[in-house]
């Protein structure tokens, strides 16, 4: 697999703008190219700055609609995942994608506000393992919630002239991982 961001953007564009590649596959391609891009060079003005897909909703839009997007690119992650032989050739590791079936992922509107993503039914033998004695999180298990988090951000803004748009949280059960 490829390690150069340039040679996974050079792949992801190839699959893209293939005239046989199917929509939901060009979608999965478009959002992984948006995180590899999103983490390159984040969107900025003067004193703000935006999440990736911040621009796919209204200014306005309230936090429902957010929330509803978010799932959906989970969905959308989770739905696609990627055969061994793509796997290698196309697209870098998806943490979502690759995460075992059992997992449920929900994400909530809380107080108008706040937007949590708890994952929970993780699989003990994939989620944590011993430290000294200690269970801990696994690398799996804090890459998804990284990637849960990357992609809870990517809807939000923030700058020296405004305030955040909303709270987000990922929580494992009912301990909150990332704030």
């Amino acid at each position: 697999m490829a390690t150069n961001p340039a040679v996974r953007i050079s792949r992801l564009r190839a699959l893209i703008d293939h005239p046989r590649t199917g929509s939901s596959e060009r979608d999965t391609a478009q959002r992984m190219l948006n995180r590899i891009l999103r983490t390159s060079r984040p969107i900025t003005d003067a004193h703000r700055q935006y999440g990736s897909g911040y621009s796919r909703l209204g200014r306005h839009a309230g936090l429902d609609s957010i929330a509803e997007m978010i799932r959906d690119d989970i969905t959308m992650a989770r739905t696609n995942r990627l055969s061994a032989a793509e796997l290698s050739e196309v697209a870098p590791l998806d943490p979502v994608a690759n995460a075992p079936k059992d997992i449920q992922i929900d994400v909530d509107v809380l107080h108008d506000c706040e937007i949590v993503v708890t994952i929970s039914c993780i699989p003990t033998a994939w989620g944590w393992c011993r430290d000294g004695g200690i269970d801990v999180y696994s690398p799996a298990l804090r890459a998804l919630v990284d990637e849960l988090a990357s992609i809870v951000d990517s809807f939000d803004h923030s700058g020296e002239d405004i305030t955040n748009r909303f709270f987000g949280r990922v929580r494992v059960g009912d301990t909150t991982v990332v704030w």
